[in-house]
């Protein structure tokens, strides 16, 4: 249970070695756009290929080879959506989400919190997290498209411009 053999140790070195760097190159051609967490989808990708290196380095039922092609398609394939999203609205609304508003101005947006299944306590948490200790310091309590929360003070609102329609209690 502790110990198998030394090929076996000897067989993750070497996996480890000659994959890692291959997801690196294959990261490094596709562009900063391939880890980030801009929304679900992104997520989605970015485990995926994280699982297929540990399944890569860990199971000897995978070759080098099929691992490295994963990465390469899981890739592409997140390119080519994410190309198809800035070019189709009809794709871009399958894969992507849109920015929510769940407080604004003193106010929870009951409606918002329900459909996006959050309860009060979790905006009260990010404001906390933003160093904010009193709800009426907040002009808006944003929820992200990569799931995030996005606390946005009185005093730094502003116009409000960069908050999504409908932006007023």
């Amino acid at each position: 249970m502790l110990f198998d053999t030394w090929q076996g140790l000897l067989r993750i070195v070497v996996m480890s070695a000659m994959s890692y760097p291959a997801l690196i190159l294959i990261l490094r051609l596709t562009g900063k756009r391939t880890l980030a967490k801009m929304n679900a989808f992104d997520l989605v990708v970015t485990v995926g290929l994280g699982s297929t290196l540990a399944t890569v380095i860990l199971s000897k039922d995978v070759a080098l080879v099929e691992g490295v092609l994963t990465f390469a398609l899981l890739t592409l394939l997140q390119l080519a959506v994410a190309l198809s999203a800035r070019r189709y609205v009809l794709i871009s609304r399958l894969v992507k989400s849109n920015p929510r508003i769940l407080f604004c101005d003193g106010q929870f947006i009951e409606h918002a919190l329900r459909d996006e299944r959050v309860v009060r306590g979790e905006i009260e948490a990010a404001v906390r997290g933003a160093g904010i200790g009193d709800l009426a310091a907040v002009a808006a309590v944003v929820l992200e498209t990569d799931g995030s929360f996005s606390v946005i003070s009185r005093r730094s609102a502003g116009a409000r411009t960069a908050l999504p329609q409908g932006a007023s209690a």
